[in-house]
């Protein structure tokens, strides 16, 4: 983790260490440059935020949302994350967590399209490059 917040640094080990299953299927085959060559780290603190997944170079962040993104609230919640989190120049690319266990590969293709630059004309779920 970067910088001396350790506060911040104990929340994010905490986070990984209850990573959801979606969360942790993605990861692995995200980590250690597995995807494209890109790195990834995993719910890392960008402002008072903590993402799920971030390539920094790249600046791109991928959030995996469970059943309760459908509540209003959470909704809500999302949507000042991803207003907050473009405001400090990140792309921001949401999946459910039934896109991770039914399409795995699909979401795995559309996270490297978004990393090249490349425009996909069938985004994998509606929710996926809308941010919230």
């Amino acid at each position: 983790m970067r910088g001396a917040d350790i506060e911040r640094t104990e929340r994010a080990r905490a986070l990984r260490n209850a990573a959801p299953s979606a969360e942790s299927l993605l990861w692995s085959r995200l980590r250690a440059r597995r995807l494209g060559g890109f790195k990834f780290v995993r719910q890392t603190p960008i402002g008072p935020f903590f993402a799920d997944f971030c390539c920094r170079p790249e600046k791109l962040v991928v959030e995996i949302d469970g059943a309760t993104h459908s509540r209003d609230a959470e909704i809500a919640r999302d949507a000042r994350r991803t207003g907050f989190l473009r405001s400090e120049g990140y792309r921001v690319l949401r999946f459910t967590n039934d896109d991770v266990f039914s399409t795995l590969d699909g979401v795995l293709e559309t996270l490297l399209a978004a990393l090249e630059r490349r425009e996909t004309l069938d985004p994998l779920s509606p929710r996926a490059g809308r941010g919230g």
